[in-house]
């Protein structure tokens, strides 16, 4: 590994490491997603109420919308210890037994990108979430045991950004189930000054909400720009984030006054020009883009989709006047007709 890209290693761990220390610890520190952090409150207060566990809970919406540290917070706010895994990581059940069995009583299981367990894997949680106890079975053919295994009474978090690929079995064993959609700008420019308090960042007003406007409507994005903006402001002004400071740094970034970036630009472009506005399905953008289409669909295309840039239809996807207007293209006659307009 060459000295370039140890510095870019190094970069990306302490961005990392900020974004962790950027996060609420507790629910009345946390913004937005009001509905969700309701009811979070009360199953937290009812279950300290009884001395009993909470409820499993699935968690499902955009990427860097807050499921993550809400499963954290949870853990937090019962007193109990958090154990973290993913869907991906867990390719066989004896990967999570050892993750199970230690688990002591109320304590938190979180399992990001649980929609890409594997269906071994989930058949073996079945039993886990159900009945606090896992199966093993010894020998084979006609030799065969079984054996229940006891575990102590916890909490199953899952976040997933694709509830619909959840098997009926899996996802009727949660007791909570809630969704967390995109955040507001007034939100984003509260979660803006509160980080930059945090990292002793001089923002004034104007600055935040120019980044909480560019920011996808994602706190895990507005963090990871207000970091290169603060870079920004220490080098090329005077350490202080104003709105000119801002947008200088974020053209700088690519980032565009809608929040679009290099990708998302690439990808509308694509569709306008080389499909003639659609529709193209994901997999001829995914080669035609040289990205993966998983990439497309769980990163691009929530905030394109949200934005009305882009539409999904039985056909595939297809560019809307609003973002060929925002690209400053013209809408060519057989466009009008791809787009249904006459």
């Amino acid at each position: 590994m060459n000295d370039e890209e140890l510095s870019e290693k190094s970069e990306d761990i302490r961005e990392e490491e900020e974004l962790v220390t950027l996060r609420p610890r507790i629910l009345s520190d946390y913004v937005g997603q009001l509905k969700v952090v309701e009811t979070l409150e009360i199953a937290i207060e009812a279950a300290k109420g009884r001395g009993d566990s909470l409820d499993h809970i699935l968690l499902h919406g955009p990427p860097g919308i807050g499921k993550t540290t809400l499963a954290h917070i949870v853990a937090k706010e019962m007193g109990s210890q958090i154990v973290v895994t993913s869907g991906p990581a867990l390719e066989r059940p004896a990967d999570l037994m050892g993750m199970l069995t230690h688990l002591e009583r109320g304590d938190v299981l979180f399992i990001d990108e649980i929609h890409r367990l594997p269906r071994v894997v989930e058949e073996f949680l079945y039993p886990a979430m159900e009945d606090f106890a896992v199966d093993f079975i010894f020998d084979r053919g006609t030799h065969a045991r079984s054996h229940r295994l006891r575990l102590e009474k916890f909490t199953m978090v899952g976040a997933t950004t694709r509830a619909g690929l959840l098997s009926s079995p899996l996802r009727d064993r949660f007791g909570i189930f809630r969704e967390l959609t995109y955040y507001t700008q007034e939100e984003i420019t509260r979660i803006v000054k509160r980080s930059a308090a945090i990292l002793q960042v001089p923002t004034e007003e104007s600055g935040a909400v120019e980044i909480a406007r560019r920011a996808r409507a994602t706190p895990r994005v507005a963090n990871r720009l207000l970091s290169r903006i603060r870079d920004f402001a220490q080098v090329r002004a005077d350490g202080v984030i104003t709105a000119e400071v801002a947008a200088a740094a974020l053209e700088l970034e690519g980032v565009d006054e809608a929040g679009l970036t290099d990708t998302d630009r690439r990808l509308l472009t694509t569709v306008a020009v080389n499909y003639c506005g659609g529709p193209v399905g994901i997999e001829a953008l995914a080669a035609t883009l040289q990205t993966e289409a998983d990439t497309l669909t769980e990163v691009v295309e929530p905030y394109l989709l949200n934005i009305g840039f882009l539409i999904r239809t039985p056909g595939g996807r297809k560019i809307t006047t609003v973002g060929l207007s925002h690209l400053g293209l013209e809408l060519q006659p057989q466009l009008k007709l791809a787009n249904g307009d006459m």
